[in-house]
């Protein structure tokens, strides 16, 4: 998901300095929450481990 946020972060980059406003609007925000999005799926995922004691396989 970080990835996604990412891609939309440089759609929105390139948009913007070829004069696209609208659409680096559109990508700039789809790139903020897929960003916070990541985040609280993150902090979850963290606090899940912490409660829970397990921890991830290490490959």
């Amino acid at each position: 998901m970080l990835r996604w946020a990412m891609t939309f972060l440089i759609i929105a980059l390139l948009a913007a300095l070829l004069g696209f406003g609208e659409i680096a609007g559109a990508a700039s925000s789809i790139a903020v929450l897929l960003f916070w999005v990541f985040v609280v799926l993150l902090l979850l995922s963290l606090i899940a481990s912490l409660v829970t004691g397990k921890r991830t396989p290490t490959p």
